[in-house]
Protein backbone atom coordinates (compact mmCIF):
# COMPACT_ATOMS: atom_id res chain seq x y z
CA UNK A 1 0.00 0.00 0.00
CA UNK A 2 1.57 3.61 -0.74
CA UNK A 3 1.88 6.23 1.28
CA UNK A 4 -1.48 8.15 -0.31
CA UNK A 5 -3.64 4.81 0.41
CA UNK A 6 -2.11 4.72 3.60
CA UNK A 7 -3.17 8.50 4.57
CA UNK A 8 -6.68 7.78 2.75
CA UNK A 9 -6.75 4.67 5.70
CA UNK A 10 -5.92 6.63 8.65
CA UNK A 11 -8.30 9.03 8.04
CA UNK A 12 -11.55 6.89 7.05
CA UNK A 13 -11.06 4.64 9.99
CA UNK A 14 -12.33 6.94 12.75
CA UNK A 15 -15.16 7.68 10.26
CA UNK A 16 -16.33 3.70 10.04
CA UNK A 17 -18.48 3.70 12.64
CA UNK A 18 -20.31 6.93 11.39
CA UNK A 19 -20.39 5.38 7.95
CA UNK A 20 -21.71 2.15 8.94
CA UNK A 21 -24.88 4.34 10.83
CA UNK A 22 -25.49 6.13 7.86
CA UNK A 23 -26.62 3.08 6.58
CA UNK A 24 -28.77 1.21 9.24
CA UNK A 25 -31.81 1.51 7.78
CA UNK A 26 -30.40 -1.02 5.86
CA UNK A 27 -29.45 -3.31 8.42
CA UNK A 28 -32.41 -3.05 10.17
CA UNK A 29 -35.58 -5.47 10.53
CA UNK A 30 -37.88 -5.02 7.14
CA UNK A 31 -40.11 -2.18 7.53
CA UNK A 32 -43.27 -4.55 7.04
CA UNK A 33 -46.62 -3.48 6.39
CA UNK A 34 -50.04 -5.54 6.93
CA UNK A 35 -52.66 -6.33 3.90
CA UNK A 36 -56.19 -6.14 3.40
CA UNK A 37 -57.10 -9.78 3.75
CA UNK A 38 -54.50 -10.66 5.99
CA UNK A 39 -54.77 -12.15 9.61
CA UNK A 40 -52.58 -9.36 10.74
CA UNK A 41 -55.67 -6.43 8.94
CA UNK A 42 -57.63 -4.60 11.19
CA UNK A 43 -61.14 -5.33 12.27
CA UNK A 44 -63.77 -3.74 11.12
CA UNK A 45 -65.06 -3.12 14.77
CA UNK A 46 -61.27 -1.40 15.12
CA UNK A 47 -62.11 0.68 12.12
CA UNK A 48 -65.42 1.74 12.89
CA UNK A 49 -63.70 2.55 16.00
CA UNK A 50 -60.84 4.97 14.30
CA UNK A 51 -63.86 6.25 12.50
CA UNK A 52 -65.55 7.09 15.55
CA UNK A 53 -62.57 8.72 17.00
CA UNK A 54 -62.31 10.79 14.12
CA UNK A 55 -66.02 12.16 13.77
CA UNK A 56 -67.03 9.73 11.25
CA UNK A 57 -64.95 11.05 8.93
CA UNK A 58 -63.28 7.96 7.66
CA UNK A 59 -64.67 6.14 4.24
CA UNK A 60 -63.76 3.53 1.76
CA UNK A 61 -62.79 5.52 -1.17
CA UNK A 62 -64.60 4.45 -4.60
CA UNK A 63 -63.14 5.95 -8.36
CA UNK A 64 -66.01 8.28 -9.42
CA UNK A 65 -65.17 6.09 -12.88
CA UNK A 66 -66.75 2.71 -10.96
CA UNK A 67 -69.80 4.68 -9.69
CA UNK A 68 -73.15 5.26 -10.42
CA UNK A 69 -74.51 6.25 -13.99
CA UNK A 70 -74.46 10.19 -12.78
CA UNK A 71 -71.03 9.90 -10.94
CA UNK A 72 -69.44 8.09 -13.77
CA UNK A 73 -70.65 10.73 -16.44
CA UNK A 74 -69.73 13.92 -14.01
CA UNK A 75 -66.22 12.19 -13.75
CA UNK A 76 -65.68 11.75 -17.37
CA UNK A 77 -67.10 15.48 -17.98
CA UNK A 78 -64.64 16.52 -15.88
CA UNK A 79 -61.50 14.86 -16.76
CA UNK A 80 -59.81 17.81 -17.70
CA UNK A 81 -60.36 19.68 -14.84
CA UNK A 82 -57.83 19.34 -12.07
CA UNK A 83 -59.77 21.24 -9.72
CA UNK A 84 -62.73 18.16 -9.51
CA UNK A 85 -59.64 15.74 -9.90
CA UNK A 86 -58.13 17.09 -6.29
CA UNK A 87 -61.69 16.95 -4.65
CA UNK A 88 -61.94 13.32 -5.33
CA UNK A 89 -60.91 11.06 -2.08
CA UNK A 90 -59.94 8.14 -4.87
CA UNK A 91 -57.87 10.10 -7.58
CA UNK A 92 -54.63 11.46 -7.79
CA UNK A 93 -53.50 14.20 -10.55
CA UNK A 94 -50.95 11.67 -11.83
CA UNK A 95 -52.40 8.54 -13.27
CA UNK A 96 -49.74 6.40 -12.89
CA UNK A 97 -45.59 5.91 -14.20
CA UNK A 98 -45.18 2.98 -16.92
CA UNK A 99 -43.43 0.24 -15.19
CA UNK A 100 -44.07 1.85 -11.99
CA UNK A 101 -47.09 2.76 -10.41
CA UNK A 102 -50.83 2.54 -11.19
CA UNK A 103 -53.36 5.39 -9.52
CA UNK A 104 -55.65 2.86 -6.83
CA UNK A 105 -57.72 4.60 -4.22
CA UNK A 106 -56.66 3.50 -0.20
CA UNK A 107 -58.41 0.47 1.44
CA UNK A 108 -60.03 3.14 3.90
CA UNK A 109 -59.33 7.47 3.90
CA UNK A 110 -59.57 9.64 6.44
CA UNK A 111 -60.85 12.96 5.16
CA UNK A 112 -59.14 15.16 7.51
CA UNK A 113 -60.29 18.58 9.29
CA UNK A 114 -57.58 18.86 12.31
CA UNK A 115 -53.87 18.14 13.34
CA UNK A 116 -56.02 15.60 15.82
CA UNK A 117 -57.74 13.83 13.30
CA UNK A 118 -54.02 13.27 11.80
CA UNK A 119 -53.13 12.43 14.99
CA UNK A 120 -55.26 9.33 15.80
CA UNK A 121 -54.50 7.92 12.45
CA UNK A 122 -50.87 8.32 12.60
CA UNK A 123 -51.60 6.29 16.10
CA UNK A 124 -53.69 3.79 14.52
CA UNK A 125 -51.47 2.96 11.93
CA UNK A 126 -48.08 2.68 13.95
CA UNK A 127 -50.33 0.88 16.26
CA UNK A 128 -51.62 -1.73 14.13
CA UNK A 129 -49.15 -2.02 11.08
CA UNK A 130 -50.76 -0.35 8.49
CA UNK A 131 -49.05 1.45 5.78
CA UNK A 132 -50.03 5.49 5.63
CA UNK A 133 -49.91 7.54 3.01
CA UNK A 134 -50.97 11.58 2.54
CA UNK A 135 -52.43 13.52 -0.44
CA UNK A 136 -52.44 17.14 -0.47
CA UNK A 137 -52.44 18.28 -4.23
CA UNK A 138 -51.94 14.37 -5.46
CA UNK A 139 -49.78 15.47 -7.92
CA UNK A 140 -46.71 13.19 -7.09
CA UNK A 141 -44.87 11.80 -10.03
CA UNK A 142 -43.58 8.83 -7.82
CA UNK A 143 -46.82 7.71 -6.79
CA UNK A 144 -46.11 8.67 -3.19
CA UNK A 145 -50.25 9.95 -2.34
CA UNK A 146 -51.74 6.84 -3.40
CA UNK A 147 -51.45 3.10 -2.44
CA UNK A 148 -54.11 0.07 -2.35
CA UNK A 149 -53.01 -1.45 0.42
CA UNK A 150 -52.83 1.80 3.02
CA UNK A 151 -54.75 4.06 5.44
CA UNK A 152 -54.83 7.62 3.17
CA UNK A 153 -54.79 10.73 5.62
CA UNK A 154 -56.41 12.98 2.62
CA UNK A 155 -55.53 16.92 3.76
CA UNK A 156 -58.02 18.47 1.42
CA UNK A 157 -60.49 20.01 3.80
CA UNK A 158 -57.68 21.63 5.75
CA UNK A 159 -57.17 24.66 3.22
CA UNK A 160 -57.17 28.34 5.07
CA UNK A 161 -55.31 30.52 4.36
CA UNK A 162 -54.38 33.87 6.41
CA UNK A 163 -52.06 36.52 6.02
CA UNK A 164 -49.80 37.70 9.56
CA UNK A 165 -48.68 40.94 9.48
CA UNK A 166 -46.19 40.40 12.15
CA UNK A 167 -45.09 36.93 12.45
CA UNK A 168 -42.57 35.45 15.35
CA UNK A 169 -42.15 31.62 15.52
CA UNK A 170 -42.76 30.34 18.53
CA UNK A 171 -39.33 29.74 20.66
CA UNK A 172 -37.80 32.56 19.31
CA UNK A 173 -35.63 35.05 21.58
CA UNK A 174 -37.15 38.29 22.93
CA UNK A 175 -37.15 41.10 20.57
CA UNK A 176 -36.97 38.87 17.23
CA UNK A 177 -37.92 40.85 14.87
CA UNK A 178 -41.27 40.00 13.47
CA UNK A 179 -42.00 39.68 9.80
CA UNK A 180 -45.42 39.61 7.75
CA UNK A 181 -46.14 36.06 6.54
CA UNK A 182 -48.68 33.55 5.19
CA UNK A 183 -50.28 30.93 7.29
CA UNK A 184 -51.66 27.87 5.29
CA UNK A 185 -53.42 24.92 5.81
CA UNK A 186 -51.51 21.53 4.31
CA UNK A 187 -54.54 20.91 2.25
CA UNK A 188 -54.52 24.33 -0.03
CA UNK A 189 -53.22 24.98 -3.34
CA UNK A 190 -51.11 27.48 -4.87
CA UNK A 191 -53.58 29.65 -6.17
CA UNK A 192 -55.06 29.45 -2.41
CA UNK A 193 -52.77 31.33 -1.43
CA UNK A 194 -51.93 33.53 -4.22
CA UNK A 195 -55.44 34.85 -4.31
CA UNK A 196 -55.17 35.69 -0.60
CA UNK A 197 -51.31 36.87 -0.81
CA UNK A 198 -51.12 38.66 -4.07
CA UNK A 199 -54.85 39.17 -5.32
CA UNK A 200 -56.27 40.15 -2.56
CA UNK A 201 -53.19 41.25 0.10
CA UNK A 202 -50.55 42.96 -2.59
CA UNK A 203 -47.40 41.01 -1.25
CA UNK A 204 -45.70 37.76 -2.74
CA UNK A 205 -45.48 34.31 -1.45
CA UNK A 206 -42.45 32.15 -3.50
CA UNK A 207 -45.07 29.23 -4.36
CA UNK A 208 -45.53 26.80 -7.40
CA UNK A 209 -45.85 27.72 -11.01
CA UNK A 210 -48.96 25.19 -11.35
CA UNK A 211 -51.81 26.72 -9.81
CA UNK A 212 -53.59 23.22 -8.16
CA UNK A 213 -50.41 22.27 -6.83
CA UNK A 214 -50.77 21.40 -3.40
CA UNK A 215 -48.54 23.86 -0.84
CA UNK A 216 -47.02 21.59 0.99
CA UNK A 217 -46.07 18.90 -0.98
CA UNK A 218 -44.20 21.77 -3.28
CA UNK A 219 -42.25 23.28 0.32
CA UNK A 220 -41.82 19.32 1.87
CA UNK A 221 -39.77 18.30 -1.83
CA UNK A 222 -37.93 22.24 -2.27
CA UNK A 223 -40.51 23.54 -4.26
CA UNK A 224 -39.99 26.19 -7.02
CA UNK A 225 -41.99 29.30 -8.45
CA UNK A 226 -41.57 31.18 -11.34
CA UNK A 227 -39.43 33.90 -9.34
CA UNK A 228 -37.06 31.30 -7.45
CA UNK A 229 -33.90 33.31 -8.90
CA UNK A 230 -35.31 36.61 -7.13
CA UNK A 231 -37.06 34.94 -3.93
CA UNK A 232 -35.48 31.53 -3.67
CA UNK A 233 -37.12 28.24 -3.09
CA UNK A 234 -40.46 27.99 -1.42
CA UNK A 235 -38.50 25.58 1.09
CA UNK A 236 -36.25 28.44 2.11
CA UNK A 237 -39.21 30.63 2.74
CA UNK A 238 -40.60 28.03 5.32
CA UNK A 239 -40.76 29.85 8.85
CA UNK A 240 -42.47 27.28 11.00
CA UNK A 241 -44.95 24.56 10.86
CA UNK A 242 -47.07 22.29 12.43
CA UNK A 243 -46.29 18.47 12.12
CA UNK A 244 -47.74 15.13 13.71
CA UNK A 245 -44.70 13.07 13.83
CA UNK A 246 -44.40 9.20 14.16
CA UNK A 247 -45.73 8.95 17.63
CA UNK A 248 -48.71 10.92 17.30
CA UNK A 249 -47.46 14.30 19.13
CA UNK A 250 -48.25 17.63 17.06
CA UNK A 251 -45.23 19.76 16.79
CA UNK A 252 -45.06 22.89 16.04
CA UNK A 253 -41.44 23.32 14.73
CA UNK A 254 -39.23 25.68 13.51
CA UNK A 255 -35.58 26.93 13.77
CA UNK A 256 -36.07 26.93 17.31
CA UNK A 257 -37.82 24.06 18.62
CA UNK A 258 -37.14 20.86 16.77
CA UNK A 259 -34.93 22.28 14.02
CA UNK A 260 -33.23 19.81 12.52
CA UNK A 261 -36.97 18.41 11.97
CA UNK A 262 -37.95 21.41 10.70
CA UNK A 263 -34.54 21.62 8.89
CA UNK A 264 -36.03 18.09 6.77
CA UNK A 265 -39.13 19.12 6.15
CA UNK A 266 -37.56 22.27 3.98
CA UNK A 267 -36.70 19.67 1.10
CA UNK A 268 -36.62 16.84 2.71
CA UNK A 269 -39.10 14.72 0.83
CA UNK A 270 -43.32 14.71 1.47
CA UNK A 271 -44.14 11.86 3.47
CA UNK A 272 -41.05 11.23 4.90
CA UNK A 273 -40.69 12.87 8.12
CA UNK A 274 -44.03 13.18 9.38
CA UNK A 275 -47.48 14.79 8.13
CA UNK A 276 -47.47 18.37 7.63
CA UNK A 277 -50.54 20.43 9.02
CA UNK A 278 -49.97 23.85 8.69
CA UNK A 279 -47.08 26.01 7.34
CA UNK A 280 -46.10 29.47 7.86
CA UNK A 281 -44.37 31.14 4.81
CA UNK A 282 -42.63 34.46 4.35
CA UNK A 283 -44.09 36.90 2.23
CA UNK A 284 -42.28 39.67 0.29
CA UNK A 285 -42.54 43.23 -1.18
CA UNK A 286 -44.77 42.64 -4.50
CA UNK A 287 -42.80 44.35 -7.78
CA UNK A 288 -45.39 46.76 -9.74
CA UNK A 289 -45.20 44.31 -12.99
CA UNK A 290 -44.88 40.84 -14.05
CA UNK A 291 -44.59 39.83 -17.49
CA UNK A 292 -43.93 37.06 -20.12
CA UNK A 293 -41.90 36.62 -23.23
CA UNK A 294 -42.99 33.62 -25.80
CA UNK A 295 -42.09 32.27 -29.31
CA UNK A 296 -40.27 30.01 -31.44
CA UNK A 297 -37.67 29.69 -33.89
CA UNK A 298 -36.52 27.54 -36.54
CA UNK A 299 -33.14 26.57 -37.34
CA UNK A 300 -32.28 24.94 -41.23
CA UNK A 301 -29.63 22.37 -39.81
CA UNK A 302 -28.04 20.64 -36.92
CA UNK A 303 -24.87 23.00 -37.43
CA UNK A 304 -27.27 26.29 -37.20
CA UNK A 305 -29.27 25.11 -34.14
CA UNK A 306 -26.27 24.25 -32.45
CA UNK A 307 -25.37 27.41 -32.75
CA UNK A 308 -28.45 29.06 -31.93
CA UNK A 309 -28.29 26.66 -28.54
CA UNK A 310 -25.19 28.16 -27.86
CA UNK A 311 -25.71 31.68 -28.78
CA UNK A 312 -28.91 31.24 -26.33
CA UNK A 313 -26.42 29.96 -23.29
CA UNK A 314 -24.59 33.07 -23.97
CA UNK A 315 -27.59 35.87 -23.99
CA UNK A 316 -28.76 34.04 -21.14
CA UNK A 317 -25.54 33.81 -19.45
CA UNK A 318 -25.22 37.73 -20.19
CA UNK A 319 -29.06 39.26 -20.12
CA UNK A 320 -31.34 36.58 -18.29
CA UNK A 321 -29.31 35.30 -15.53
CA UNK A 322 -30.40 37.37 -12.62
CA UNK A 323 -33.16 37.46 -10.22
CA UNK A 324 -35.58 39.05 -12.83
CA UNK A 325 -35.68 36.46 -14.99
CA UNK A 326 -37.42 33.04 -14.62
CA UNK A 327 -39.05 29.61 -16.33
CA UNK A 328 -38.02 28.23 -19.13
CA UNK A 329 -36.73 27.67 -23.02
CA UNK A 330 -37.29 24.13 -25.00
CA UNK A 331 -35.32 22.65 -27.23
CA UNK A 332 -37.32 20.24 -29.41
CA UNK A 333 -37.50 17.78 -32.45
CA UNK A 334 -37.40 19.54 -35.55
CA UNK A 335 -34.33 21.49 -34.98
CA UNK A 336 -37.27 24.15 -32.96
CA UNK A 337 -36.62 26.34 -30.01
CA UNK A 338 -39.16 27.45 -27.34
CA UNK A 339 -39.25 30.86 -25.86
CA UNK A 340 -41.71 30.99 -22.34
CA UNK A 341 -40.02 33.44 -20.30
CA UNK A 342 -41.54 35.20 -17.36
CA UNK A 343 -40.19 38.47 -15.25
CA UNK A 344 -40.86 40.39 -12.90
CA UNK A 345 -39.48 44.12 -11.62
CA UNK A 346 -39.36 45.25 -15.93
CA UNK A 347 -41.81 47.03 -17.51
CA UNK A 348 -43.05 46.34 -21.13
CA UNK A 349 -40.53 48.80 -22.59
CA UNK A 350 -37.66 47.20 -20.61
CA UNK A 351 -38.32 43.59 -21.11
CA UNK A 352 -38.20 44.56 -24.62
CA UNK A 353 -34.84 46.08 -24.89
CA UNK A 354 -33.27 42.83 -22.98
CA UNK A 355 -34.43 40.73 -25.85
CA UNK A 356 -33.65 43.12 -28.68
CA UNK A 357 -30.35 42.19 -29.26
CA UNK A 358 -31.07 38.98 -29.40
CA UNK A 359 -33.96 39.13 -31.87
CA UNK A 360 -31.46 40.99 -34.03
CA UNK A 361 -29.23 38.27 -34.00
CA UNK A 362 -31.60 35.72 -35.46
CA UNK A 363 -32.82 37.79 -37.97
CA UNK A 364 -29.47 38.60 -39.37
CA UNK A 365 -28.88 35.10 -40.09
CA UNK A 366 -30.85 33.11 -42.93
CA UNK A 367 -30.37 29.91 -41.27
CA UNK A 368 -33.64 31.23 -38.56
CA UNK A 369 -37.12 32.23 -38.63
CA UNK A 370 -39.47 32.96 -36.21
CA UNK A 371 -42.00 30.14 -36.61
CA UNK A 372 -43.80 32.69 -33.84
CA UNK A 373 -42.69 35.85 -33.03
CA UNK A 374 -41.35 36.74 -29.70
CA UNK A 375 -43.61 38.97 -27.95
CA UNK A 376 -43.27 40.35 -24.79
CA UNK A 377 -46.29 41.25 -22.84
CA UNK A 378 -46.73 43.03 -19.00
CA UNK A 379 -49.17 43.26 -16.51
CA UNK A 380 -49.58 44.85 -12.85
CA UNK A 381 -47.78 42.20 -10.73
CA UNK A 382 -51.29 42.20 -7.90
CA UNK A 383 -53.09 40.68 -11.38
CA UNK A 384 -51.07 37.96 -12.06
CA UNK A 385 -53.25 35.13 -10.30
CA UNK A 386 -56.23 37.95 -10.31
CA UNK A 387 -59.32 35.14 -11.85
CA UNK A 388 -61.15 38.38 -12.70
CA UNK A 389 -58.30 40.32 -14.61
CA UNK A 390 -58.02 37.06 -16.53
CA UNK A 391 -61.68 36.57 -17.64
CA UNK A 392 -61.92 40.30 -19.27
CA UNK A 393 -58.47 40.80 -20.41
CA UNK A 394 -56.92 37.42 -21.87
CA UNK A 395 -59.49 34.41 -21.14
CA UNK A 396 -57.61 32.89 -23.23
CA UNK A 397 -54.61 32.13 -21.34
CA UNK A 398 -56.52 30.11 -18.14
CA UNK A 399 -59.23 27.76 -17.61
CA UNK A 400 -61.63 27.96 -14.70
CA UNK A 401 -62.73 25.27 -12.52
CA UNK A 402 -66.32 26.18 -14.33
CA UNK A 403 -68.38 23.73 -11.62
CA UNK A 404 -71.52 25.12 -10.24
CA UNK A 405 -70.35 26.53 -7.02
CA UNK A 406 -66.61 26.57 -7.68
CA UNK A 407 -64.62 29.07 -6.00
CA UNK A 408 -64.34 32.29 -8.24
CA UNK A 409 -60.51 32.73 -8.39
CA UNK A 410 -59.85 29.18 -9.18
CA UNK A 411 -57.92 28.98 -12.55
CA UNK A 412 -55.46 27.09 -14.17
CA UNK A 413 -52.47 28.74 -16.84
CA UNK A 414 -54.40 26.49 -19.86
CA UNK A 415 -50.60 25.62 -20.51
CA UNK A 416 -50.65 23.31 -17.45
CA UNK A 417 -53.91 21.31 -18.60
CA UNK A 418 -51.63 18.61 -20.67
CA UNK A 419 -50.88 17.37 -16.58
CA UNK A 420 -54.19 16.72 -15.69
CA UNK A 421 -54.59 12.98 -15.22
CA UNK A 422 -51.49 12.35 -17.55
CA UNK A 423 -50.19 8.80 -17.39
CA UNK A 424 -46.02 9.08 -17.25
CA UNK A 425 -44.02 7.10 -19.71
CA UNK A 426 -40.40 8.49 -18.54
CA UNK A 427 -39.35 11.37 -16.87
CA UNK A 428 -36.30 12.55 -15.57
CA UNK A 429 -34.41 16.10 -14.21
CA UNK A 430 -30.41 17.47 -14.47
CA UNK A 431 -29.35 20.44 -12.51
CA UNK A 432 -27.02 22.21 -15.06
CA UNK A 433 -23.79 23.87 -13.58
CA UNK A 434 -22.62 27.25 -14.20
CA UNK A 435 -19.81 26.69 -15.48
CA UNK A 436 -21.62 25.61 -18.39
CA UNK A 437 -22.31 29.14 -19.03
CA UNK A 438 -18.61 30.16 -19.67
CA UNK A 439 -17.09 30.32 -23.41
CA UNK A 440 -14.77 27.01 -22.51
CA UNK A 441 -17.90 24.86 -22.02
CA UNK A 442 -20.79 26.13 -23.68
CA UNK A 443 -20.75 24.87 -27.04
CA UNK A 444 -20.06 21.07 -25.45
CA UNK A 445 -23.34 21.63 -23.78
CA UNK A 446 -25.38 23.00 -26.54
CA UNK A 447 -24.32 19.85 -28.63
CA UNK A 448 -25.67 17.76 -25.92
CA UNK A 449 -28.78 19.95 -25.45
CA UNK A 450 -29.53 19.56 -29.26
CA UNK A 451 -28.49 15.80 -29.54
CA UNK A 452 -30.26 14.91 -26.37
CA UNK A 453 -33.28 17.13 -27.80
CA UNK A 454 -33.40 14.90 -31.14
CA UNK A 455 -34.31 12.17 -28.81
CA UNK A 456 -36.50 13.60 -26.89
CA UNK A 457 -38.25 17.17 -25.99
CA UNK A 458 -35.36 19.45 -23.29
CA UNK A 459 -36.53 22.36 -21.35
CA UNK A 460 -34.04 24.35 -19.29
CA UNK A 461 -36.19 25.88 -16.73
CA UNK A 462 -34.03 28.77 -15.13
CA UNK A 463 -36.09 29.27 -12.12
CA UNK A 464 -35.43 26.24 -10.71
CA UNK A 465 -31.49 26.63 -10.81
CA UNK A 466 -30.23 29.63 -8.05
CA UNK A 467 -27.26 30.60 -10.14
CA UNK A 468 -28.03 33.89 -10.70
CA UNK A 469 -30.17 35.10 -7.37
CA UNK A 470 -28.98 37.80 -5.13
CA UNK A 471 -26.98 36.47 -2.01
CA UNK A 472 -30.09 36.48 0.88
CA UNK A 473 -31.71 34.21 -1.50
CA UNK A 474 -28.71 31.52 -1.74
CA UNK A 475 -27.81 31.60 1.66
CA UNK A 476 -31.53 30.90 2.59
CA UNK A 477 -31.54 28.51 0.41
CA UNK A 478 -28.29 26.84 1.18
CA UNK A 479 -29.94 26.43 5.23
CA UNK A 480 -32.56 23.40 3.20
CA UNK A 481 -32.07 20.02 2.74
CA UNK A 482 -32.81 20.17 -0.94
CA UNK A 483 -29.40 19.22 -2.78
CA UNK A 484 -26.70 22.20 -2.80
CA UNK A 485 -25.98 21.19 -6.17
CA UNK A 486 -28.58 23.60 -6.83
CA UNK A 487 -27.06 26.73 -5.68
CA UNK A 488 -24.50 26.59 -8.62
CA UNK A 489 -26.96 25.66 -11.17
CA UNK A 490 -28.08 27.87 -13.94
CA UNK A 491 -31.00 25.73 -14.81
CA UNK A 492 -32.91 22.33 -14.37
CA UNK A 493 -33.00 20.37 -17.51
CA UNK A 494 -36.63 18.64 -17.94
CA UNK A 495 -37.24 15.25 -20.08
CA UNK A 496 -40.63 13.55 -20.16
CA UNK A 497 -42.83 12.07 -22.26
CA UNK A 498 -46.59 11.18 -21.18
CA UNK A 499 -49.79 9.34 -22.31
CA UNK A 500 -53.34 10.00 -21.97
CA UNK A 501 -55.13 9.21 -18.37
CA UNK A 502 -55.36 6.12 -17.46
CA UNK A 503 -57.05 5.68 -14.35
CA UNK A 504 -59.24 2.32 -13.32
CA UNK A 505 -62.52 2.29 -14.63
CA UNK A 506 -62.22 5.39 -17.06
CA UNK A 507 -64.26 4.61 -20.15
CA UNK A 508 -61.01 3.39 -23.51
CA UNK A 509 -58.14 4.17 -20.69
CA UNK A 510 -55.39 1.85 -21.49
CA UNK A 511 -51.61 1.83 -21.58
CA UNK A 512 -50.23 1.70 -25.11
CA UNK A 513 -47.45 -0.33 -24.41
CA UNK A 514 -45.08 0.30 -27.31
CA UNK A 515 -45.70 3.88 -27.17
CA UNK A 516 -45.01 4.25 -23.58
CA UNK A 517 -42.04 1.73 -24.23
CA UNK A 518 -40.44 4.08 -26.81
CA UNK A 519 -41.57 7.07 -25.20
CA UNK A 520 -39.71 5.41 -21.57
CA UNK A 521 -36.65 4.76 -24.37
CA UNK A 522 -36.62 8.04 -25.57
CA UNK A 523 -36.29 10.22 -22.07
CA UNK A 524 -33.59 7.78 -21.04
CA UNK A 525 -31.22 8.36 -24.20
CA UNK A 526 -31.90 12.26 -24.06
CA UNK A 527 -30.93 12.02 -20.40
CA UNK A 528 -28.51 9.49 -21.08
CA UNK A 529 -26.55 11.81 -23.65
CA UNK A 530 -26.67 15.16 -21.23
CA UNK A 531 -25.11 12.98 -18.66
CA UNK A 532 -22.34 12.52 -20.97
CA UNK A 533 -21.70 15.87 -21.10
CA UNK A 534 -22.78 16.63 -17.03
CA UNK A 535 -21.70 13.62 -15.31
CA UNK A 536 -23.35 13.32 -12.28
CA UNK A 537 -25.82 15.75 -12.19
CA UNK A 538 -28.18 16.45 -9.20
CA UNK A 539 -32.04 15.70 -9.46
CA UNK A 540 -34.93 17.48 -8.35
CA UNK A 541 -37.04 14.78 -6.30
CA UNK A 542 -40.14 16.38 -7.17
CA UNK A 543 -39.55 16.10 -10.89
CA UNK A 544 -37.24 12.88 -11.19
CA UNK A 545 -37.20 9.87 -12.76
CA UNK A 546 -39.17 7.19 -10.82
CA UNK A 547 -36.13 4.90 -11.42
CA UNK A 548 -33.30 7.64 -10.50
CA UNK A 549 -30.08 5.58 -9.89
CA UNK A 550 -28.13 6.70 -6.39
CA UNK A 551 -31.21 8.40 -5.84
CA UNK A 552 -29.40 9.62 -2.24
CA UNK A 553 -26.75 11.62 -4.00
CA UNK A 554 -29.30 13.05 -6.98
CA UNK A 555 -31.97 14.39 -4.36
CA UNK A 556 -30.07 15.82 -1.61
CA UNK A 557 -25.94 15.43 -2.30
CA UNK A 558 -23.89 16.09 0.93
CA UNK A 559 -27.45 16.48 2.86
CA UNK A 560 -28.57 13.26 2.82
CA UNK A 561 -26.44 12.12 6.05
CA UNK A 562 -28.04 14.46 7.80
CA UNK A 563 -31.50 13.83 6.95
CA UNK A 564 -31.23 10.46 7.76
CA UNK A 565 -30.03 11.30 11.08
CA UNK A 566 -33.78 13.00 11.69
CA UNK A 567 -35.01 10.24 10.24
CA UNK A 568 -33.51 7.69 12.96
CA UNK A 569 -34.66 10.16 15.86
CA UNK A 570 -38.06 11.28 14.56
CA UNK A 571 -38.82 7.75 12.79
CA UNK A 572 -37.00 5.23 14.78
CA UNK A 573 -39.60 2.15 13.19
CA UNK A 574 -40.07 4.34 9.38
CA UNK A 575 -43.78 4.35 9.65
CA UNK A 576 -43.30 7.07 7.30
CA UNK A 577 -42.08 5.43 4.00
CA UNK A 578 -42.34 6.68 0.14
CA UNK A 579 -40.60 5.53 -2.59
CA UNK A 580 -37.10 7.18 -2.79
CA UNK A 581 -37.93 8.88 0.42
CA UNK A 582 -35.22 9.33 3.02
CA UNK A 583 -34.92 5.97 5.14
CA UNK A 584 -36.49 3.73 1.99
CA UNK A 585 -33.30 1.81 1.61
CA UNK A 586 -34.21 -2.43 2.26
CA UNK A 587 -37.71 -1.66 1.43
CA UNK A 588 -39.87 -3.55 -0.54
CA UNK A 589 -41.65 -1.26 -3.00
Amino acid sequence: MDRRALLKTALFMPLLPYALKLNAFTATRAATRVRPGSASWPTPAQWQALSREVGGRLSVPRSPFLGDAATRAEAIAQLTNPFYIGDQVALTQTSGYFGAWMSRPSAYALTAESAKDIAAAVKFAHKHGVRLIVKGGGHSYQGTSCAADSLLVWTRKMNHVEMLDAFVPRGAAPGTHPVPAVDVGAGAMWIDAYSEVTTRGGRYVQGGGCTTVGVAGLVTGGGFGSFSKRFGTAASNLLEAEVVTADGEIRVVNAYRDPELFWALKGGGGGCAGVVTRLTLRTHDLPDTVGAVFGEIQADSEEAYRALASETLRFYRDALCNPHWGEQIGFRDERRMSVSMVFQGLDHAAAEAVWAPFIDWVKQRPAYSFRKPLQVLAMPARHYWDADFFREHAPDVVVADAREGAPRDHILWKGDQGQVGWYIHGFASAWMPSRFLGDGEREALAAAICEAASRMDVGLHFNKGLFGAPPEAIAASRDTATNPAVLDAFALAIIGNSGDPAYEGLPGAHVDEARAKDGAARVKAAYARLLKTVPGAGAYVSESDYFQQDWQRAFWGGNYARLAKAKRRYDPDRLFLVHHGVGSEGTDA
